[in-house]
């Protein structure tokens, strides 16, 4: 069920940002692709410091973070790099990068579950009650 909804909700952000790229206005897509860089980016930058030490670029059970963003978020730092950079993608409103960026997506979907794989072999029990509590 969380699967669904994840996905349901990257389509309808990348709808969303399609709508916006073919029919908005210069100041609509300006505005709305702004807010989702100014979210975005900080959000990003807290992500990573909150993540200190666990933070690997090739999964690694080198922390499990569970405070912070992470208290409700997975992989907040997936989430928001992809927000901000939809928001840049709607800002210069070029169509064919929203494929890039459901591309994008899909790799980064792919790196979370073996990440998830990697944390639950390494912090078990503790990872599993971890997951439950985060809303996918």
């Amino acid at each position: 069920m969380r699967s669904a909804a994840v996905l349901a909700a990257i389509v309808v952000l990348g709808l969303g940002a399609l709508a916006l790229v073919r029919q908005g206005t210069g100041h609509q897509t300006l505005l709305a692709g702004g807010v989702l860089v100014v979210v975005g980016l900080p959000l990003l930058g807290l992500a990573r410091w909150q993540l200190g030490r666990a933070f690997a670029v090739t999964p690694q059970a080198k922390g499990l973070v569970t405070q912070g963003l992470y208290a409700r978020i997975p992989h907040p730092m997936y989430v928001f790099l992809d927000l901000a950079l939809l928001g840049a993608i709607i800002m210069a409103r070029r169509e064919w990068l929203l494929f890039v960026w459901a591309g994008l997506v899909a790799v980064q979907v792919r790196q979370a579950r073996r990440e998830a794989r990697v944390l639950e072999q390494a912090y078990g029990d503790a990872y599993r009650a971890y997951r439950k509590r985060t809303w996918w």
